[in-house]
Formats: structure tokens, sequence, C-alpha cells
């Protein structure tokens, strides 16, 4: 299995390592010319054209340019310009970000944290956390999914079958001061149906924990009940975690179910698509609300 590094690839378009650095003669050079040009071409224009340019090309090649061009890739101020331009806003308009970069990067970054959400890779990224019947299994969808991209599911048996992923906010590259300060939506979301021919429960509980792994919130609503003969397509179940407070470090997802006629087989609930991500800016609707 492939390993994800997008929280490290984040981190290094905001914060770039001293490889990605030019050498102190050529900066000096650099820097002289920069001068030179700004004779010229006042630094309000320069700053048009930056935030005019893709946000990564800023940092990586022109915040490299010179002492005034990285004093202003730095700035607060040029950040919170771009987000007012691209109608990127916090969640919560009175959590204002101590770090606009890092908001602006986190939220265009945004993205599944969950491994293998569609058992397009069978089991793997997934903790069986219970295993009973016949196991679990990874089979072709019966019923069309809503996005006809995802083809694949994770099936149930005749006993609990219950699959679990700890997702590692630090290691995703969400800072505990980001967290903290900002509060960022979580949004969870998963995808379940059962089949026609055999009743069926759902179940799903995630959590959010602190650095010790102790719940600070918790969504766990009762669990869903399929009869026998049912014609439900798939549905989906959805939360966001919102005001939940300091201290949130990991969060565990967990669900699953089984069937309720006890047959040989794979005949319980099936499940797929299931995602967790992380919302630093307000939805559109949201904002248009305010």
């Amino acid at each position: 299995m492939k390993r994800n590094s997008s929280g490290s690839t984040l981190r290094k378009i905001i914060n770039p390592s001293e490889s990605d650095q030019i050498d102190s003669r050529d900066f000096e050079n650099r820097t002289a010319a920069c001068t030179a040009l700004q004779a010229d071409v006042p630094l309000a224009v320069v700053e048009e054209i930056l935030l005019n340019l893709p946000a990564h090309q800023v940092v990586r090649v022109c915040r490299l340019v010179c002492r005034e061009w990285k004093e202003l890739v730095d700035s607060a101020s040029h950040w919170r310009e771009r987000c007012r331009r691209e109608g990127i806003q916090p969640c919560d308009a009175s959590r204002t970000p101590e770090d606009w970069r890092l908001f602006y990067f986190i939220t265009k970054k945004r993205r599944n944290l969950l491994k293998n959400p569609s058992a397009d890779d069978g089991l793997q990224g997934w903790n069986l956390i219970q295993d009973g019947g016949d196991l679990w299994e990874a089979h072709g969808n019966r019923r069309a999914f809503p996005d006809n991209t995802v083809t694949k599911c994770f099936v149930t048996s005749y006993m609990l079958c219950l699959k679990q992923q700890l997702i590692d906010l630090k290691k995703e590259g969400y800072s505990a001061a980001f967290m903290d300060q900002l509060q960022p939506h979580i949004k969870i979301s998963d995808w379940y149906t059962a089949r026609s021919d055999c009743g069926s429960e759902y179940q799903i509980c995630v959590e959010l924990l602190d650095r010790r792994k102790n719940p600070i919130r918790t969504f766990e609503p009762e669990k869903v009940i399929f009869d026998y003969g049912n014609s439900e397509p798939w549905c989906q179940m959805m939360h966001v975690f919102k005001e939940y407070g300091p201290g949130v470090r990991f969060i565990r997802f967990t669900h699953g179910g089984k069937d309720r006629q006890y047959w040989a087989g794979h005949y319980g609930i099936r499940v797929t698509n299931s995602s967790v991500e992380i919302c630093p800016a307000a939805e559109r609707h949201e904002l248009l609300l305010r």
C-alpha cells in the first residue's frame, strides 16, 4: 500500500526546508537587483502580480527572489487578501486565523483523511476489530452508487463486523495550535445499504480524541435497521462536529454491522465511500446566510 504523504507535502509547501533556499551570495545579488527594480515598479504592483500567481509558486519561487518579496509573501495581509479574493472565510467568524497562510493552504488542500474508503484496495488500511461470521470482505456493488466512480464496497456477515481507522491529525499536517485556535468543522460522511433478500443493521461511531486518546466528543447514532424485502437505495450518514473545544489530536472512525437472519455468507450491511474531512473554511451556503 502506498504511503500517504499529503501531510508532509503540505508542510513542505507552507514551510520550505533549508534545501529549498538559495545560497546567501545569490540571495544578496537578487536582493540588489530587486531593490533596483523597485525604483521603477512599486511593491504594491509586485504584490498585485503575486496575488494573481498560483499560491504554491509564490511560496516556492517568488518568496526566494529577495528580502522584500520574502517579507511580502510572509505577511499575514498577503494571505488574508488572497483568502478574501477567493471567498475563503473561517467557519466561525469570531475565530480569526493566527496563521493566514496555513489557513489558506489547509483549506485548499482539504481531503478525505480515511485511507481506502471505498474498498479499492480490499481491506487494507482498516483495523478489523470485529470480524464475525464469514468475516469482512470487499465486493462489487450490487446496487448502483450515486457516484459511478465508486464501484466497490465492504460487506458484512451474520455476526457483528466492525472496522476502524485512527487518524493522527499531527501526521496529517494539522498542528495542535491550528486545531485548538481555529477549531475547524470536522465533517463525517458514510454510505450504507442492505440487500433486499435479507434483513440487516448498520452502526457507526466517530470520536474526537485528546492526546491520550480519551474521547472529547462522540457521534454515535442509534443503529439503522433494515427489514427483509427492503428496497432502500444507498443511504448517507452525515455529521459535522462544531465548537468541540481545544485538545483534539486524533479521530477514531468505527462502523459496520451484520445481517439479522444469521445466513452463512455475506448478506449483511454494505458500506463504502466513507470520509472524514477537516473544513476550516465556511461552505458557500453558510457564507450566504451570514
